[in-house]
């Protein structure tokens, strides 16, 4: 299986004056911008911790994911939430053809946690021996920055101000996150049963 980002987080969709305002930088000089690069790194750095700490996409975007068989025909669960649109399913047999999968054939299950494309009747696609399946589709939380809740927003800048803050420092533990930030983005983790296996 493999999750690729294909569109990033345009630099315009990053609040970076209001980063610069949560960490009471100056304003008004002639290299008020100088700094802007540094902050949108620390900026998506925070994103993508937060995304991956929740599985949730903050900022709408496209993303396509493949894999070699189903885990389930009648229904697939999608690597990240929540899925706003499938835009196309790809199936590739083991010469390396590919066939479009007519968008009749299947739909989008949408749930916050845990989207699922499934078979409008009978199963999912089927896959060769040594083929595959691209799902193409579109997920985030928000089309901008301004369309994300108030708490996944607060999360992003104070994890961003921490790494501004902590650039130099290499002492800290693998994954270290500030506490602030983990409560603000509880809610949003998947919770997990038994063996680590989400339900």
């Amino acid at each position: 299986m493999m999750l690729i980002e294909e569109t990033a987080i345009a630099d315009a969709a990053l609040p970076v004056d209001q980063f610069k305002a949560h960490l009471r930088l100056g304003t008004g000089f002639a290299e008020a911008s100088l700094q802007d690069e540094v902050l949108k790194g620390f900026l998506r750095a925070a994103i993508a911790a937060i995304e991956a700490r929740t599985g949730k996409v903050l900022i709408g975007r496209e993303f396509s994911w493949s894999l070699n068989n189903w885990r389930d025909p009648a229904g697939e669960v999608l690597p990240v939430a929540p899925v706003t649109a499938i835009d196309a399913v790809m199936v590739t047999d083991t010469a390396g053809a590919e066939a479009v999968i007519d968008q009749d054939a299947y739909r989008l299950e949408r749930d916050s946690l845990r989207p699922r494309i499934r078979p409008v009747s009978g199963a999912l696609p089927a896959i060769a021996t040594g083929g595959s399946v691209k799902i193409a589709f579109t997920a985030g939380m928000a089309v901008d920055w301004d369309g994300l809740p108030a708490d996944l927003g607060q999360a992003v800048l104070l994890l961003a101000a921490h790494y501004n803050e902590y650039r130099d420092e290499t002492a800290l533990g693998d994954g270290c996150m500030p506490f602030g930030v983990t409560s603000l983005i509880q809610r949003y983790r998947m919770v997990r049963f038994g063996a680590g296996v989400a339900k």
